[in-house]
């Protein structure tokens, strides 16, 4: 249910199982896992810098496909802690720019493939919270962690125990995500943007996207955030991009990137 493609220097990611509302079984989740080690190799190649991701049909990813599990037998850890965690992980550490494009349903799962994404683009009608309730589970893929970072301790809960929905534009508007669209508008906006950043400095975009990790996961304060910007800084000084931007602007053209 997991295609690949690459367009002019973008990786194009779909789930494509519309008549489920593409949720993922444990086989999906491994050919999602490959279809990003594939991605990654051809961005190591220098054939890929940027990724897109996203959902045919009316849904972007409805979560975990249970029409077949039996609460019985069903092993739950495996498939959180086996196959979602380190597919989230390898999905963050792409070695590009990767923009996730969501409508409709986004949840449980869905959202977090959004959460290991770097930018995401809601369709205005998207569908956003923790369902569980109606399950006697639990809002998973790190949905506590990001409810409560966004949206606070109150909030996040009242998600969790009403199992409302939020819609994308109310999502965007609590700072989950970057921007909304209406749903006819949210592939072309977003293709649009994903062209213009594979064309980009993939280096100095890549050391940004680890800068910005840091500062999630280390907790940085300004100073040290600031001492690795600058190395970071000091490091691109050396690639053919920093080059070549300076030396478009000391020449008052555009400037042509590389990726390198």
């Amino acid at each position: 249910m997991i295609t690949l493609s690459v367009t002019d220097g973008v990786a194009d990611v779909v789930l494509d199982a519309p008549a489920k509302l593409n949720a993922l079984d444990e086989a999906a989740l491994c050919e999602l896992s490959d279809a990003y080690d594939d991605a990654a190799a051809a961005a190591s190649r220098g054939e890929v810098r940027a990724l897109l991701l996203r959902g045919e049909g009316r849904a972007f990813c409805a979560g975990r496909d249970i029409s077949a599990v039996d609460p019985a037998s069903d092993d739950v850890l495996g498939y959180l802690g086996g196959l979602v965690t380190p597919l989230m992980q390898k999905m963050a550490a792409f070695p590009a720019p990767t923009f996730a494009a969501a409508q409709g349903a986004t949840l449980g799962v869905g959202l977090g493939l959004l959460l290991a994404t770097d930018v995401v683009y809601v369709a205005d009608n998207a569908k956003i919270g923790s369902p569980f309730a109606n399950l006697g589970a639990t809002l998973d893929s790190g949905g506590h962690w990001y409810f409560t970072e966004r949206l606070g301790m109150h909030r996040a809960l009242d998600l969790v125990y009403t199992a409302e929905l939020m819609s994308g534009a109310d999502a965007v508007r609590s700072g989950m995500f970057s921007r909304s669209f209406p749903a006819e508008e949210l592939l072309p906006a977003t293709r649009a943007i994903v062209s213009r950043v594979a064309a980009g400095a993939t280096g100095a975009f890549v050391a940004s996207k680890e800068l910005v990790a840091q500062v999630r996961d280390r907790r940085l304060g300004l100073w040290e955030s600031m001492d690795g910007e600058n190395k970071a800084q000091a490091a691109l000084c050396a690639s053919e991009d920093y080059a070549e931007g300076f030396k478009a602007f000391q020449e008052k053209r555009k400037p042509v990137f590389a990726g390198r």
